[in-house]
């Protein structure tokens, strides 16, 4: 099975990573793998930073209709507080991967999260929209340093083999963190409104940092290197040069603009008619992102039986079902369908993010940084274009969405799969069953 999922061109990472810190180099045997000491201790603090950094970033998206009505905005207007802190994100993850290779990946991990709990206490107190939206944006700035630097440490501390489940363990936190604040704040806010919510979810943000910072191993594969403007650039370019990173960031990007359209847009389709749901129950929708942790765990059994592009083809179905089945107005049609899209969904990011961890040898933080930037730009502009849709064609402009941005991952994967085929046989290779 090749490293890497949508793609031709491969690059084997089966080396460790020399240690600047150790008498002698660690080995690829010293690694962490499951079952063995402190794999356990580093799957919980990364699964605790991974429901802290969603449950942050997406803290507004449950309340949309609340601060809509707050402030007398549209729901477009509103969902800028969404976009504007994975759009910062976005825009800071390159820079300060670039530091957590100098400084460290742990280092860099732990004072993101830091300093993103903080602004998290501070954003109840906005005054206005404006003033929201901008606590938002330094959030997402701040947060930018927690996901490059964690698939970075994951692929210099982990059994190269591991890699794939590691990776889907701290998107698991993702999805949990991404559940349970926004069930948290629905609930919260239907009783005491969605400053209060907003609170409750950066006490929550606080815990897992703290625990993050007690159980975080060190590392000890990563050698740091000196800050270097132009050989940052030549890395980006390196990266960026290479057809298959590009096609997998293509497909983070892409799967993010479905998933952020829909998670946007669906608690102003349900709090209206036919559903009219109040607000503690909307939240409580999100209990679908548990089918997200399950996915997301078991991407490591999908590429095992599938491959990789088959474990996204599979994705790509099941997200593209669940945007069609929510077009009912039958609210268990509507539940159906989310659990088809988030299910898709989570379970395409993580082939797709640790396809990236595996697939470079040098720049690892630069390159899942490049992977975070797509990601999360199509998760602002997922929410922007949702929400716009949403106000020109209803529900159904937001499945439209979707649906287009479904189709340009089937593209992009039939691609990657017809490119590796002609390599093979240029190369004479014998066609594998999957890969």
């Amino acid at each position: 099975m090749p490293p890497a999922s949508t793609g031709a061109s491969t690059i084997t990472l089966d080396a460790a990573v020399p240690s600047s810190s150790a008498t002698s180099a660690p080995t690829v045997q010293d690694r962490l793998t499951p079952g063995g000491p402190g794999y356990r201790r580093m799957s919980f603090a990364l699964f605790s930073a991974g429901v802290a950094t969603f449950a942050l970033l997406y803290s507004t998206q449950a309340l949309l209709p609340s601060v809509s009505a707050s402030f007398g905005a549209t729901a477009g207007q509103a969902s800028w507080t969404v976009s504007a802190a994975t759009g910062a994100l976005a825009l800071c993850v390159l820079p300060l991967s670039a530091l957590s290779e100098r400084f460290g990946r742990r280092q860099m991990m732990t004072a993101s999260l830091a300093v993103a709990v903080v602004i998290g206490l501070l954003v109840p107190f906005a005054p206005s929209l404006g003033w929201l939206i901008a606590l938002r944006a330094v959030q997402g700035a701040a947060l930018a340093g927690l996901p490059a630097s964690a698939m970075a440490y994951l692929a210099e501390e982990v059994r190269p083999k591991a890699l794939v489940a590691a990776i889907g363990l701290f998107v698991a936190g993702n999805s949990i963190g991404g559940m349970s604040g926004r069930i948290l704040a629905g609930w919260v806010a239907q009783l005491w409104g969605w400053r209060v919510a907003l609170g409750a979810i950066g006490l929550l943000a606080v815990a897992c940092a703290v625990t993050f910072h007690l159980l975080i191993p060190r590392a000890r594969h990563f050698s740091p290197a000196s800050l270097n403007p132009k050989a940052l650039a030549r890395t980006v370019t390196g990266h960026l040069s290479n057809p298959l990173l590009r096609r997998l960031y293509a497909i983070g990007a892409l799967f993010m603009t479905v998933f952020g359209g829909v998670y946007t847009v669906i608690g102003y389709r349900l709090v209206e008619e036919p559903f009219s749901l109040p607000q503690g129950v909307v939240g409580s929708i999100f209990l679908v992102y548990l089918v997200g942790t399950v996915s997301s765990a078991a991407a490591g059994r999908l590429v095992a039986r599938l491959g990789r592009r088959g474990a996204l083809y599979l994705a790509v179905s099941t997200t593209a079902a669940g945007l069609l089945l929510s077009l009912a107005d039958q609210l268990v049609a509507v539940l159906a369908g989310l659990v088809l899209i988030t299910a898709g969904f989570f379970a395409g990011h993580a082939v797709a993010s640790s396809s990236v961890s595996r697939t470079a040898t040098s720049g690892r933080a630069q390159a899942s940084a490049l992977y975070q930037s797509a990601y999360y730009l199509g998760s602002s502009a997922g929410g922007t274009l949702g929400a716009v849709a949403f106000h020109a064609g209803g529900w159904a402009g937001t499945v439209g969405m979707g649906v287009l941005a479904v189709l340009g991952v089937l593209t992009i994967t039939l691609f990657g799969t017809r490119a590796a085929r002609s390599e093979r046989l240029r190369a004479g290779a014998p066609q594998p069953l999957h890969n």
